[in-house]
């Protein structure tokens, strides 16, 4: 059988096996089938040479039931509809499975961030942001930073909206600026939720942290703040990999050194004090912990059975295709799937929107210790799940998360 390569039905055929075992009914299935709304926008932005380029962009609801759309927004030159859609149905489930009043969303620009200078991203993201402003709204569907995208880009979000509205709405989008009322702890949370997650499967299957070899793929905001805080509880980083290529050292990298060589080169590729090698090699390193956090179907068919490590903690939405998954489980690696390893982002984006509309803002420690609540909550109910059933934490936490987003469909009715 051949590799699913549509990023949605890659999703699908997942929520369908899943709806199998749990015969739900034909009207439940259809709807997770299928996205409820997809705005498709093509929209003029001035350069800064005066030139006029048209982009399009993004914004897809997958389900609702279960409170406002919540989901990132990211800028890349290759996405599509479909990544689109997968994403947003992803996010229906993260949120569902950890157990937090949303549905999922989802936007995206085609557009190279990189190549673009700031005032333009900024016209970019308000000409964006006035497009779609028929579908976003504190009640309705709250964004916040995704691949390419960064706090800056909230703040011209919620202002851009707030100028549309004439009073300032802090609860359209998370992920903001802390003087414009963002959360403490909302920088790092995801990369935290996967440290906490890594923790508790170590701690599951008797795996010490201290002294565990981790590699990491993707040193963005979530792999570079998973690495430093998994050196705190006394991990050895051996691997980091980036778009360009990784790094290698086996008796540890100096994860600080590393962050602020990216910080000032833009890669980790070239640090001096480490063996260089690609992404590939990285994938396959003999290690305890492997930590894909970069982008989608990063471990397929062809590299699965390459995998070394003994857990996988999935930092990134869907970097494992369903076909790598069998290989997986079949080498008996214990993976913790996306829809659960990197829900603290979601999570405190929850916290965030809830300051927000209290106008009540909670330290950093509250914030970390109601994400470490959850996010344990959370584990032990998909690893409940998983025994019980006898499944792999994916399926489990697939099982756990529909079943909610059945219950509430079930609950509420169809209207009218």
């Amino acid at each position: 059988m051949n590799e699913i390569t549509n990023p949605f039905e890659m999703v699908v055929s997942r929520i369908d096996a899943v709806c199998d075992r749990l015969d739900v009914k034909e009207a439940y299935r259809l709807r997770l089938e299928n996205c409820e709304r997809e705005l498709i926008v093509h929209f003029p932005v001035k350069m800064d040479d005066g030139q006029v380029k048209v982009f399009t962009g993004y914004r897809v609801h997958h389900n609702d039931t279960r409170g406002p759309a919540k989901g990132g927004l990211r800028y890349r030159p290759d996405v599509t509809l479909d990544e689109t859609k997968a994403l947003a149905a992803l996010m229906t489930l993260k949120t569902a499975v950890v157990n937090i009043p949303y549905g999922g969303a989802k936007g995206a620009v085609a557009c190279d961030p990189i190549a673009m200078s700031q005032n333009e991203l900024e016209r970019l993201t308000r000409r964006y942001t006035t497009e779609i402003s028929l579908l976003i709204g504190p009640e309705r569907d709250i964004p916040a930073p995704d691949v390419g995208t960064n706090p800056q880009v909230m703040a011209w979000i919620m202002d851009t909206y707030s100028m549309s509205k004439g009073y300032s709405v802090l609860g359209v989008v998370t992920g903001k600026p802390i003087v414009i009322g963002g959360s403490r702890g909302r920088l790092e949370a995801t990369g935290r939720g996967c440290m906490i997650n890594t923790r508790l499967v170590a701690e599951h299957l008797g795996i010490g942290l201290n002294g565990a070899t981790v590699a990491v793929q993707g040193f963005g905001n979530v792999g570079s703040a998973v690495a430093r805080l998994l050196v705190k509880e006394g991990s050895k980083i051996i691997g980091i990999s980036d778009v360009n290529g990784g790094i290698y050292d086996e008796n540890g990298l100096n994860v600080e050194a590393v962050f602020r060589y990216s910080q000032q080169t833009g890669s980790v590729v070239d640090f001096k004090d480490a063996e260089r090698i690609t992404n590939a090699e990285l994938l396959a390193l003999p290690c305890d912990i492997l930590i894909p956090a970069a982008i989608e179907d990063q471990i397929v068919k062809a590299n699965a059975a390459n995998i070394k490590a003994t857990i996988i903690v999935e930092g990134a939405n869907a970097p494992t295709t369903p076909e790598a998954d069998k290989i997986l489980n079949d080498n008996g690696v214990f993976v913790v799937p996306d829809i659960l390893a990197n829900a603290g982002g979601a999570i405190v984006s929850y916290f965030e929107w809830v300051q927000g509309l209290q106008a009540f803002f909670w330290s950093e420690d509250e914030v970390n210790h109601q994400l470490q609540v959850i996010m344990d909550n959370a584990f032990f109910e998909v690893l409940q799940m998983s025994q019980s059933k006898k499944v792999d934490m994916r399926n489990a936490a697939y099982m756990l998360a529909i079943k909610r987003i059945v219950d509430a469909m079930e609950t509420r009715g169809i209207f009218p």
